[in-house]
């Protein structure tokens, strides 16, 4: 944990704000007035680590929630210890999305009952989950084709398999007792918020982030789908429909107190205001200080790329093949757009697991290293790896080398959601060392934002500046520099290293009525910008013949795929046949 100075006879007044991020949970304590950032904790996700109730090679990532209540415990109370729990007003969880999962008609997540303790399909599907190829493409099928309304129109015209209706069709027709049992579904984000304050479910506040950027959600057409729309694609849905909700809310609003239960576990009150819930690189973006037409890139396991504009000036444009736009997803009033890469940290995570298995391998077997020294090493090489590769591919001369990578390992979430798409290389010879492919691989993630840009600037949303926040942005200065290279445009890096955290601490402060609203809550809680990344005019014109090959392989790869994917549907009509 790490603090800042603070005197405990302090007046002031503070929130916390609670990230819920892929790998782990951090809760943060924030001055409500200004800002600054008094306490922090960081909970790994113990089944998590462990890759419990998960098959990468099946694209199925699931989470237990218990490994959500445990972190919650863990890092709320410790930060609240740090200031009388008097005198901390509000607080509020933002999480990963789309995150959904089955909890009965009480609200109670369906793995938290001993019949379901072990059953993946009861938990909740995360983000990167893309069991639901199948579904997704089902429900674009049926949006084009039902002779009623397009609802994937504001959520970029194409449904994805990591989105909110996708998943519970998927796990409701792979496990009859989940469906049985599932009374409801909730994102993440909302069932936190749901458990802190013991809501009803039936009058539970949801959030509009979630809502409309993965349940297609709008107000244009009264809420969700019609009962309709969602029974022809899949029976078993009937009654879900009716167990869901229509409004919804922004999140600087106030969902509930905390209850007595929570208050007393987490070591507050129930005085203390909760929230409403939100996702994770939304509130980042909140804490990035947004302005109009500035791009916020939230970028960790996935980048997410939010966007906000005034409503008035946009209207009814339409923004084709991104996550959604959604009237005060972001910052209430004004309209919130989302799109992003499905991979980033993760690209480079699998990379580096790639290259260190012959030794973690070997070391297993190792008559040379005792136990101890075995150890030792892993835990070296885990702390370094990224470092040195990341110096190393800096390094490299791109004269000497034309290596060219997809960055699509774990799909394509925008522009133009395809889930089915696999990363590739290209250009591989026998002088191609770690670096190079390293190289290749953080160009490709740069690329691939390039062509996110734009495409809102193709559809008339200018993007006036660029700001970094996250892992990847304060860790890695060479790829903020390549990304401002091939951008051709300055890249600002938020200060915060908690940046979601400290978003979803402005909403906290803005529900508890410390602020008036969340515009006047980044002036005053804003922790400004590390630095600024600068293009280099030397490197732009060689990104921008590397970026035309970019696109082309990507075609290439991405017909070839097409191709596959109608070969094998041919050949298993024939077999059914």
């Amino acid at each position: 944990m790490q603090t800042s100075d603070f005197a405990s006879s302090s007046p002031d007044t503070y929130v916390i704000g609670i990230d819920y991020g892929t790998d782990s949970v951090r809760a943060l304590l924030v001055n409500a007035r200004t800002g600054a950032e008094i306490a922090q904790a960081v909970h790994p996700y113990a089944r998590w680590k462990e890759q419990r109730y998960c098959n990468a090679a099946k694209n199925q990532f699931r989470q237990h929630p218990l490994d959500h209540i445990e972190g919650l415990e863990a890092t709320v109370r410790q930060v609240a210890s740090r200031v009388p729990a008097e005198q901390i007003v509000g607080l509020a969880v933002d999480t990963t999305g789309s995150t959904p999962g089955p909890v009965n008609e009480q609200g109670v997540a369906l793995a938290l009952l001993p019949e379901f303790a072990e059953n993946p399909n009861a938990m909740f599907v995360l983000w990167k989950d893309h069991t639901a190829l199948a579904e997704a493409a089902e429900i674009n099928q049926k949006a084009r084709t039902w002779g009623g309304e397009d609802y994937t129109k504001f959520e970029g015209g194409i449904y994805s398999s990591e989105w909110f209706w996708a998943k519970i069709m998927h796990v409701t027709r792979q496990d009859e007792a989940v469906a049985q049992a599932a009374y409801s579904w909730m994102e993440h984000c909302d069932w936190l918020t749901l458990l802190l304050t013991g809501a009803d479910l039936p009058t539970f506040k949801r959030s509009r982030c979630a809502a409309g950027h993965k349940a297609m959600w709008h107000h244009s057409w009264g809420g969700l789908p019609m009962e309709h729309f969602i029974v022809e694609l899949e029976p078993k849905l009937t009654l879900l429909r009716g167990h869901l909700y229509q409004d919804t809310f922004t999140a600087d609003e106030v969902a509930g107190h905390l209850s007595e239960e929570w208050a007393t576990r987490l070591g507050l009150t129930t005085n203390t205001v909760v929230a409403v819930g939100t996702f994770d690189a939304h509130a980042g973006a909140v804490a990035g200080e947004i302005e109009a037409y500035s791009m916020v890139k939230v970028m960790g396991t996935s980048t997410c790329d939010i966007v906000v504009a005034p409503m008035d000036e946009v209207g009814e444009k339409l923004v084709p093949g991104i996550c959604g736009q959604v009237d005060g997803s972001v910052i209430p009033g004004m309209l919130g757009l989302e799109a992003g890469q499905s991979a980033v940290g993760d690209l480079l995570a699998w990379f580096r697991q790639v290259i260190e298995w012959p030794l973690q391998t070997m070391l297993a077997s190792s008559k040379v290293l005792s136990a101890e020294q075995q150890a030792a090493l892993r835990q070296e090489m885990s702390d370094n790896m990224m470092v040195e590769l990341n110096k190393a591919a800096a390094a490299v001369d791109p004269d000497e080398s034309q290596v060219l990578a997809l960055d699509w390992v774990n799909g394509r979430r925008t522009p133009d959601a395809n889930q089915a798409l696999k990363g590739a290389l290209m250009n591989l010879t026998m002088g191609t060392s770690a670096p190079h492919i390293f190289r290749a691989l953080v160009e490709s993630i740069c690329y691939g934002s390039r062509q996110i840009v734009e495409r809102f600037e193709q559809e008339g949303i200018p993007i006036k500046q660029v700001i970094g926040l996250g892992g990847v942005a304060k860790k890695s200065a060479f790829m903020m520099q390549t990304l401002a290279d091939v951008l051709n445009r300055p890249i600002k890096v938020a200060e915060s290293d908690q940046a979601p955290a400290l978003g979803a601490a402005m909403y906290a402060a803005v529900a508890a009525g410390v602020h008036a609203n969340v515009v006047s809550a980044q002036k005053a809680m804003g922790n400004g910008f590390a630095e600024t990344y600068e293009p280099n005019p030397a490197r732009v014109a060689d990104y921008q013949r590397r970026y035309e090959q970019y696109q082309a392989f990507g075609q290439y790869v991405e017909q070839a795929t097409e191709l596959r994917a109608g070969e094998v549907a041919e050949t298993e009509l024939v077999d059914h046949a």
